[in-house]
C-alpha cells in the first residue's frame, strides 16, 4: 500500500485481518487503566466486535458498571499476526447477552473458560462498538521493509513502508 491509503482501504484490510488473527489488547478508555489481551469477533457491516469475558473479573465488571448509560468508553488496540495490519480504535465497550452471537463464536477455546458450557453463570459477551480510529496498512513484507529502510539510508529519503488512515467505522 502506497501513502495514499483510502480509509475505505484501511477499513476493508482491518476488517479483513481482525477475521485471521483475533487478538489484541482491550480496556476502558480511562488514564491508569491497563488493557488486556483479548480475542475478539467482527462484524464489520455492524463496526462491531464481540469478547467473551467472565462477569468475575474486573474488566467485566467495569464494563457493567459503566454500562447504564449505553456503555462505557474503551479501546482496542490490534497488530496482525504478520504485522501488516495495525490499528488502534475508540468506541462503546457494553455487556450484550446475544445468545445469537454466543452461539456464533463459541468454540474449544472459548469453552475452557467456562466448565458448564455456554450456560455458565460466568460468561459474558462484551461488545466494542468502534467509532473512530487510525490503521496502518503495509504489504511489503520483511524484505520490502528492509529494503526501503536502505534505500532511505542511501538516499537520505523517507522510506515507504505502507499507508495509514483515519477511519470511521
Amino acid at each position: 500500500m502506497a501513502d495514499d491509503l483510502t480509509p475505505a482501504e484501511a477499513e476493508k484490510e482491518f476488517w479483513k485481518s481482525l477475521k485471521e488473527s483475533n487478538t489484541g489488547m482491550l480496556g476502558l478508555d480511562r488514564p491508569g487503566y491497563h488493557h488486556q489481551p483479548m480475542t475478539g469477533f467482527g462484524e464489520g457491516d455492524l463496526g462491531a466486535i464481540w469478547f467473551f469475558s467472565r462477569n468475575d473479573t474486573d474488566f467485566a465488571r467495569d464494563v457493567a458498571a459503566g454500562g447504564q448509560g449505553g456503555g462505557v468508553d474503551g479501546m482496542f488496540c490490534y497488530q496482525a499476526k504478520d504485522q501488516k495490519v495495525q490499528a488502534c480504535f475508540h468506541g462503546v465497550l457494553s455487556v450484550d447477552h446475544d445468545r445469537s452471537r454466543i452461539d456464533k463464536y463459541w468454540n474449544p477455546v472459548v469453552a475452557a473458560w467456562y466448565p458448564d458450557g455456554k450456560d455458565d453463570p460466568h460468561l459474558t459477551l462484551i461488545r466494542f462498538d468502534a467509532e473512530t480510529g487510525r490503521v496502518w496498512v503495509s504489504d511489503k513484507g520483511a524484505l520490502g521493509f528492509g529494503y526501503e529502510v536502505l534505500k532511505a539510508n542511501l538516499t537520505k529519503s523517507a522510506p515507504d513502508v505502507g499507508g495509514v488512515a483515519d477511519v470511521s467505522l
